[in-house]
């Protein structure tokens, strides 16, 4: 009997067009959409710092191909391109997750996929495919993994993603099912990536975890078509991904349960707050409280945020010295909600680190593990927060799901708003709008050039 890897990629290597045209499933429309949020995180991530710095690696480098790197105008090899891209896509904290997997799919699977087709003439038939197939992989083997190995300190983005770059780039390309499971075995020895920019100087290297990913399942992929070989079972075979880094929650199963019956693209979370998932039931709560009271940060007496013992363990650095860590900071999210509107990166800039007010409504915010909030993780990112004024006047707003989770979606014009948000300091309002067509209409072109042409500054 094959095993629940060999049975994965068959059946997503056996994905027809006509999957695209369902009405029920949507996942035409699902991926479509999913193509422009990343493609916006990414244009937002390039134009900042850990961004540049890569484009300029890349370029120093000489590297020549057909793959688009956002920020330029000049194409490079795939898989440089998903390396930039990737980093750039998870650069601020807004690109999708798969609620429940602790991952990261966008900034992965559609850089890897975007340069393959690029790369290879493909049509945006099989982008659209080699993405919906990447998100199921990154799914699948995020719930496989389990919780317990990124408790441990694993991030699984840097884990999972590797191997579903490599899918969505297989994919794309149309190889063999041998083929991308030698491929898969090769990534797998790339996976990785430590959760040590979650405390105070964060650094830039989280932002680099997808890209590296997206590097490597487009490497991968290339290294399998030209006959360079891997093990076949690299994911759950002996001594493969799931036992040497899983832990005791490992759920090997998980890879081919109701395979075929629904899909992760369907049910992916668009972030609305610029920050760690974890932290937006708490960014939601203070949003509503402000939208039903008139209360103003000079009022604030004390915030408690009542949530998760990861949540209360991982993300309550009271001072972040970083964008990265701040966005990793309870505390500090709470003051910029407060204080800012909770959606607007700016909170999260240089300018936005340095405010005063911020600060000090941070400071004033505690952190309760709540066993009721706890139990539903990770399923659910759970949180309720409290405030009391200064007059003793008291809110409560309890968040079970942010808004942009699959229970209470972004619908297709928030993720268009975003977009042009995004891509409004790095593209003009013309070039913004041939993209958002370009993306709209890549179900039936038969290239991707159209799209890449859209993109190159």
């Amino acid at each position: 009997m094959k095993n629940h890897s060999a049975q994965l990629v068959e059946h997503l290597a056996g994905l027809k067009p006509a999957l695209l045209d369902d009405a029920d499933s949507a996942l035409g429309s699902n991926a479509t959409m999913a193509l422009l949020d990343t493609i916006g995180c990414g244009l937002y991530g390039a134009n900042q710092q850990w961004g540049r710095i890569l484009r300029e690696q890349i370029l120093g480098e000489g590297s020549r191909g057909k793959a688009t790197l956002f920020g330029e105008s000049i194409t490079v090899a795939p898989s440089r391109a998903a390396l930039a891209n990737g980093t750039a896509s998870h650069g601020f904290e807004l690109d999708d997750i798969i609620q429940g997997a602790l991952v990261h799919p966008g900034a992965v699977v559609i850089p890897a996929a975007l340069a393959m087709a690029e790369h290879s003439g493909a049509s945006g038939e099989r982008l659209l495919l080699g993405i919906i197939a990447g998100y199921e992989v990154m799914a699948r083997l995020g719930l496989a993994l389990g919780a317990e190995h990124n408790t441990r300190g694993y991030h699984t983005t840097g884990v999972a993603g590797p191997i579903a770059a490599t899918v969505a780039a297989g994919i794309v390309v149309g190889q063999s099912v041998d083929t991308i499971l030698s491929a898969i075995g090769i990534a797998c020895s790339s996976a990785g990536g430590i959760k040590a920019f979650t405390q105070g100087t964060g650094g830039m290297v989280k932002r680099m975890h997808a890209g590296r990913a997206a590097e490597t399942g487009v490497l991968a992929c290339e290294l399998a078509q030209r006959g360079f070989t891997g093990p076949m079972a690299g994911v759950d075979g002996h001594f493969g991904l799931l036992e040497v880094i899983g832990g005791p929650d490992t759920d090997v199963a998980a890879l081919t349960r109701d395979l075929g019956r629904e899909y992760a693209i369907a049910k992916v979370w668009v972030k609305a707050y610029p920050c760690c998932g974890l932290i937006h039931s708490v960014s939601h709560a203070i949003e509503s409280i402000r939208k039903m009271s008139s209360l103003t940060p000079a009022d604030v007496k004390s915030i408690v945020v009542h949530t998760s013992r990861r949540a209360v363990e991982h993300n309550g650095d009271p001072n972040p010295q970083e964008t990265m860590a701040a966005q990793y900071s309870i505390p500090y999210c709470a003051g910029a909600a407060v204080v800012q509107n909770p959606r607007d990166p700016a909170s999260f800039d240089a300018q936005g680190l340095r405010d005063p007010e911020i600060r000090r409504v941070a400071a004033l915010t505690q952190l309760r593990i709540d066993e009721k909030m706890d139990v539903l993780y990770p399923a659910h990112f759970a949180a309720r927060v409290q405030i009391v004024l200064k007059n003793e006047k008291q809110f409560e707003q309890t968040v079970i799901d942010p808004h942009g989770t699959a229970s209470d979606a972004c619908d297709a014009a928030e993720i268009e708003a975003k977009f042009r948000l995004l891509a409004k300091p790095v593209q003009t309002t013309q070039r913004i709008d041939q993209v958002i067509s370009a993306v709209r209409d890549v179900r039936g072109a038969a290239s991707v050039a159209g799209l890449s042409a859209t993109l190159h500054a």
